[in-house]
């Protein structure tokens, strides 16, 4: 069993340049990051990891980017200051920044709200995906509900027929979700303690 597992994921795995076509033609992808593996797609297509994943359409997903500027981009003006302060102390890094956005991107990723979630992770594989890609909608990948997965086999027997971003295996990752602090009306609130612990 563990055998023939390996064996697909031979046959799944693409390298930056193939996984970014998928990706652009509306396919979901499963790539390492520094805190846990994530099930990925552009923000338009991002209805499919709610569906794939079971999740909530209550829960919003997370938009992650390759460098800062590819996310303040759709941030709200009267939040960039403050926001720009935290992401150059803790990004690239497992720290997710809540805030105000502009345009249409968050109708994609947030029922709730028009803010969303923003990470530059730290793992450099990671990175060079969304350098080529843009930034994705993102979230951990795993089944609503079920622990997370630790690495690319685990996630494949989840995700069955997924593309995974090659080379497997991937970089360990810490297996701690990142923190999470929210920005509102020029204050911050800390909505989950993870990876990293704000001074």
């Amino acid at each position: 069993m563990q055998l023939a597992v390996k064996n697909k994921m031979v046959a799944d795995q693409l390298h930056i340049p193939e996984l970014s076509l998928q990706l652009k033609k509306g396919s979901l992808a499963l790539f390492p990051t520094d805190t846990l593996p994530a099930i990925c797609s552009y923000p338009k297509y991002s209805n499919k990891i709610w569906n794939i994943k079971k999740r909530p359409l209550n829960k919003p997903l997370i938009l992650m980017g390759g460098c800062l500027e590819d996310l303040f981009e759709f941030v709200k003006p009267c939040a960039i200051e403050d926001g720009l302060k935290i992401a150059k102390i803790y990004w690239p890094g497992a720290l997710t920044i809540i805030l105000p956005t502009i345009g249409n991107v968050s109708k994609y990723m947030n029922c709730n709200s028009d803010s969303l979630g923003f990470r530059v992770p730290a793992l450099r594989l990671a990175r060079d995906l969304l350098m080529k890609t843009g930034p994705l909608a993102t979230t951990s990948a795993n089944i609503s509900g079920k622990p997370p997965v630790k690495d690319a086999i685990e996630a494949s027997v989840q995700f069955p027929g997924i593309p995974i971003l090659a080379p497997v295996p991937w970089p360990n990752a810490s297996g701690i979700a990142s923190t999470v602090i929210e920005w509102k009306d020029g204050k911050w609130d800390i909505l989950r303690a993870g990876s990293i612990v704000l001074n």
